[in-house]
């Protein structure tokens, strides 16, 4: 159920998880922005409080410009 253009609807929606670093948010933020095929979809972003190091490492080595293919 949702409330839209003044008007009130039912539909299906889905909600989609990325993970990025704070440095390549803004890319992706566009890129969401500009593929969509709503006009103002809703993209938000959540920081991240606390992670172990190698959670960390592995999330900034394949947001990176080259990804390293070793998982």
């Amino acid at each position: 159920m949702f409330w839209h253009n003044g008007e009130f609807g039912q539909g299906e929606e889905w909600v989609v998880s990325f993970k990025t670093t704070a440095a390549r948010y803004a890319e992706l933020e566009t890129h969401l922005i500009e593929y969509h095929e709503w006009k103002n979809p809703e993209v938000t972003a959540v920081p991240l409080a606390r992670a172990s190091a190698a959670y960390v490492e592995w999330v900034e080595r394949v947001t990176a410009k080259k990804v390293a293919d070793d998982g």
